[in-house]
């Protein structure tokens, strides 16, 4: 180790020897052989470093522009050397009312094969590679995402590579099959996976928008899979696939470099399938029905989750059911850690801390344009089911009363938290930018946010919960169901004062 020291001493000495002269290097050094070297004052013959200014709101304001077609384009500079750009289309499982569902999980699946311009597959991503790129699709149920990173100098490319992935795919027959292939995989992998969050997350949906818009199954189902041929996906495409319904979106790239390759790439295509014609897209609003999901897999856990919707149509009623369900919290029972993992949550303080056979009680929620989700999923052994249905209506119960004022605070500055640490990644503020645009033709700014959810109050929440108790409860519920209340008695207990199940009197256990 001394001699390691004593190297980098001597490299350092010669440095500042050579880079600044014998003088300065005297002026700097002890003469014992240690260079005292100032870590708060500049070095001597250095000139004065020139930042680089940026004046008001141009540091964080996204620019839109609308071109003649339609096609939105909306771009947030972020300086560096890589950039985020991609076509976000108003298109999902929820608008495939008309179709036979698994649509927009075939496109998917599709994505960046061979089109027009490159042959396979292949030829994308050894063009992307020559700038560091790599490229996804991800389909959800109301918007599909084609995103391509790489480096800013291959922003011509990558647009380049965008339209043609999106308008001119070819959708070969070999292409097809091997995705009729990927898709039963997946099909056969959800259901035996240990981790049943997707399913359950299919299963919420179906149980609270029965057979509509967000209730419809994003995965492909089985029947589905030999129906969907080219035929179909250029009809759906035709609908659904036009400049009205996208936005081209970028991070790291200046606004009129983008705009410009829009241009010249997005602006006077004719895709694959023609002219198209967005008057037969279906413009159904959700409508919540509420009930109940029941899959009986995995003895040896029970897992639940009972959901509330609501509405929110009113822009205001969003920012209070974030801060709710954060308030609410939660998580597994083996996390560690303080107070930023959220352990002084309700659902950590009330079902956690106090029921050790509890494996699991997390809320979260889901949004939509025009619907939003909130919900509690829980899991404990399937002989404790009852009593874990119990323990989750009373907390749902519990809502309505009124937030503590330190409770909502700190359930306001974690939501600010992540907000914030979320938008230090590039693709997050690309998804951010693209779905804000695509919804509202415009995007709030992060200090916009964080003033909004500041400005949330007791009131605010106890607003929120009424109007969501209102309405029937959602349920799902997978595992051994053996003890599991009937639907009526969840919601009668959901009725009550204090959120206790009807009593159950048997003769025979």
């Amino acid at each position: 180790p001394t001699t390691v020291v004593w190297s980098a001493n001597l490299m350092m000495e010669s440095y500042a020897a050579t880079q600044f002269g014998i003088a300065a290097y005297r002026k700097c050094s002890s003469g014992s052989g240690y260079p005292n070297i100032s870590l708060s004052a500049p070095l001597p013959g250095i000139p004065k470093p020139v930042f680089a200014a940026v004046d008001g709101h141009e540091q964080c304001e996204t620019k839109i522009t609308t071109l003649e077609n339609g096609l939105k384009v909306a771009s947030q500079n972020k300086f560096g050397q890589f950039c985020t750009v991609g076509i976000l289309v108003n298109s999902g499982s929820r608008h495939e009312t008309k179709y036979p569902s698994g649509i927009a999980h075939f496109l998917e699946k599709l994505a960046f094969s061979s089109t027009a311009q490159y042959g396979s597959k292949d030829e994308i991503l050894l063009t992307l590679e020559k700038h560091g790129g790599i490229c996804d699709c991800q389909a959800s149920r109301d918007t599909t995402m084609y995103a391509v990173s790489a480096e800013v100098k291959g922003l011509d490319t990558v647009v380049s590579l965008l339209s043609d992935a999106v308008l001119q795919p070819r959708l070969l027959d070999e292409e097809i099959e091997m995705t009729r292939m990927a898709v039963r995989f997946e099909l056969e992998d959800l259901s035996m996976r240990p981790d049943p969050e997707p399913l359950l997350t299919e299963m919420i949906h179906a149980a609270a928008y029965r057979g509509n818009t967000v209730g419809l199954p994003r995965f492909c189902p089985v029947e589905s899979v030999e129906k969907i041929d080219k035929k179909l996906l250029h009809t759906y495409l035709q609908s659904y696939y036009c400049p009205e319904r996208m936005v081209l979106a970028g991070v790291g790239i200046e606004h009129e470099q983008l705009v410009a390759c829009a241009r010249k790439y997005l602006l006077n295509v004719k895709p694959v399938w023609g002219a198209s014609t967005p008057t037969n897209v279906d413009l159904s609003v959700a409508q919540y029905t509420g009930g109940i999901v029941r899959v009986s897999i995995f003895p040896f856990l029970d897992v639940l989750c009972i959901i509330y919707a609501c509405f929110v149509l009113q822009e205001d009623d969003f920012i209070p059911f974030a801060v709710l369900n954060m308030m609410m919290g939660g998580g597994g029972s083996f996390s560690a850690g303080g107070p930023g993992k959220g352990m002084f949550t309700r659902l950590y303080l009330n079902v956690l801390n106090r029921h050790h056979w509890m494996y699991n009680a997390t809320s979260y929620h889901h949004s939509y344009e025009d619907t939003g989700l909130l919900c509690i999923h829980a899991s404990a052994d399937p002989r404790q089911v009852r009593e874990m249905v119990e323990i989750i209506t009373r907390e749902f119960i519990q809502m309505a009363g009124t937030a503590g004022e330190m409770e909502l605070e700190r359930a306001k500055t974690q939501l600010k938290s992540m907000l914030m640490m979320n938008l230090e990644s590039r693709p997050v503020i690309f998804e951010d930018v693209g779905r804000q645009v695509l919804a509202t033709g415009k995007r709030k700014l992060p200090h916009e946010l964080c003033d909004l959810i500041s400005n949330v109050t007791a009131s605010d929440i106890k607003r929120v919960t009424t109007k969501m108790l209102c309405s029937k409860p959602a349920v799902a519920a997978l595992g051994d169901l053996t003890e599991m209340p009937s639907y009526e008695h969840i919601q009668a207990a959901l009725s009550s004062k204090d959120g206790h199940l009807p009593r159950m009197y048997r003769l025979f256990r």
